[in-house]
C-alpha cells in the first residue's frame, strides 16, 4: 500500500469504505483495514481521495501543526542559502508534497509571500496558513497575497477571487535572483508570477552566453535572456507568442542595463519563428509550457516535443549549445531523454550531453512521491 511507503495520495481504487458523508474540502481521518490509523489530510471526490498531510496523529486544525510545517520547509531553504539579502530574495518556501503539504505552493518575492492552493482543502485553512506564515518568518514577511483561483477546481472557484491574507496591497515587486533584477507580477502573471524553478538553470546558461548569439524560446519574462545579457552575450532574441510576455521581457531587460543593440523581441508562435528564420544561434533555449497534464495526452505531447526540438536542433551553430526543457509531469526522464534523441536522428547531426537538468532545490521531491521531479532537461551540444 503506497500510504504506508509514505506516498501522500490516497486514491479512490484503494479505499474500501467512507464513513459518513464528507465533502470536498473535508479534513478526513485515514485507516488501515485492519483500524490502524494512517494518518489525516483533505478529501475529495475524485481520483485522488485524500491528500495526506500527517503520517499518524495530527490536529490539522491547530495553528502549531501549520508553524512546525512551515519551519520545516524554512529550515531547508536556509541550509541550501536562500534567501541571500543582496543576490537572491525570491525562493519557493513551500513545493507541495516534497515538502510534506500536498496541495499548496507557496512562492517568496522580498516581503510577499504569494499562496497558490491547488485543493479545496488546502484553500479553505489559507488563514490559517496565512497565520502559521507570519509567525515563522516574521518582520521579513509583510503580505500574504492567495493566489489560488486558477489552480482549483473550477465549480469551487467560480466564487473564489485572488486576494490579500495580510499586509499591503500591491500587485507586483522587483526582485533579484543571483544579481539579475526582474519584476514580478503575482495578480497577473502566470502561476505565482515568475518561474522560481530554473533559478540554477538560469545561472548554468549564463557560463555558455559570452559573446554568444543566444535565442530563448518561449521567454516568457525574460529569465534566460537577462542572464544572457548580464553574462556578456553580443545578441539575445527572446520569443514569445504572448504579446503581454513580450512586454515583460522588454521591462526585465531594461531593469538590468540598456543593452542597446544587443537584445530584440518577437511576438511569434516558436515553431513559426523557427521556420522563418534564416539565422543559427550559438545557444538555444526551448523551455516550453506543458504540452501534457494528464497520461492520455502524453502520446501527442511527445510528438509536440519531438518537432519543437527538431526545429531546435536545426538553428543551432555549429558547436552550438541547446539548452532543452520539459516540464510534463506525464513525461518522464527516461521518455524526454529517448525523445530528444530521435529529434537529433531526424536532422543527422552529432550530439553530445554535458549536463542532465532538474528543478532548484527549493523545488526538493520526496523520496516516497517521485512525481514531484516534474522538470527535466538536457544541455547539448551540437556539431
Amino acid at each position: 500500500m503506497p500510504v504506508l511507503r509514505f506516498h501522500p495520495w490516497v486514491f479512490s481504487g484503494a479505499v474500501q469504505r467512507i464513513v459518513g458523508q464528507p465533502t470536498d474540502g473535508d479534513i478526513v481521518d485515514v485507516f488501515s483495514s485492519r483500524n490502524q490509523l494512517l494518518g489525516h489530510g483533505h478529501f475529495h471526490h475524485g481520483s485522488i481521495a485524500v491528500r495526506l498531510l500527517s503520517f499518524g496523529p495530527a490536529n490539522l486544525m491547530e495553528h502549531s501543526f501549520w508553524v512546525q510545517k512551515l519551519e520545516s520547509a524554512w529550515r531547508v531553504r536556509r541550509a541550501v542559502g536562500l534567501p541571500t539579502t543582496s543576490e537572491t530574495n525570491c525562493y519557493r518556501l513551500v513545493h507541495g508534497e516534497g515538502d510534506g503539504l500536498s496541495g499548496l505552493i507557496i512562492d517568496v518575492y522580498g516581503a510577499t509571500a504569494v499562496m497558490q492552493c491547488h485543493s479545496i482543502g488546502m484553500h479553505r485553512q489559507r488563514e490559517l496558513i496565512a497565520g502559521a506564515l507570519q509567525a515563522v518568518l516574521g518582520d521579513s514577511l509583510h503580505a500574504v497575497f492567495d493566489k489560488s483561483k486558477e489552480a482549483l477546481p473550477p465549480q469551487y472557484a467560480a466564487s473564489v477571487q485572488n486576494t490579500y491574507l495580510l499586509g499591503t496591497p500591491a500587485s507586483s515587486a522587483e526582485v533579484v535572483e543571483n544579481g539579475v533584477l526582474f519584476q514580478v507580477d503575482w495578480a497577473e502573471g502566470q502561476k505565482t508570477g515568475f518561474f522560481l524553478d530554473q533559478r540554477e538553470n538560469r545561472k548554468l546558461l549564463a557560463g555558455y552566453a559570452s559573446g554568444k548569439t543566444v535565442l530563448n524560446t518561449f521567454c516568457y519574462t525574460g529569465g534566460f535572456s537577462c542572464y544572457a545579457l548580464r553574462a556578456g552575450a553580443s545578441l539575445v532574441h527572446s520569443v514569445d507568442v504572448s504579446a503581454k510576455a513580450m512586454a515583460l521581457t522588454e521591462k526585465n531587460v531594461h531593469l538590468n542595463a540598456p543593452f542597446e543593440g544587443k537584445h530584440a523581441g518577437f511576438t511569434a508562435d516558436v515553431l513559426a519563428f523557427f521556420k522563418d528564420t534564416k539565422q543559427t544561434y550559438d545557444v538555444v533555449v526551448v523551455d516550453p509550457p506543458a504540452f501534457a497534464k494528464s497520461l492520455n495526452k502524453r502520446h501527442n505531447a511527445v510528438q509536440g516535443y519531438k518537432r519543437l526540438n527538431e526545429a531546435a536542433l536545426a538553428k543551432v551553430a555549429p558547436g552550438g549549445i541547446l539548452f532543452t526543457f520539459s516540464c510534463s509531469q506525464v513525461i518522464d526522464r527516461e521518455l524526454f531523454y529517448h525523445t530528444i534523441a530521435a529529434a537529433a536522428l531526424v536532422v543527422k547531426r552529432p550530439v553530445r550531453v554535458l549536463h542532465h537538468l532538474t528543478q532548484g532545490p527549493d523545488h526538493p521531491v520526496s523520496l516516497f512521491h517521485p512525481e514531484g521531479a516534474y522538470l527535466k532537461g538536457l544541455v547539448l551540444q551540437v556539431e
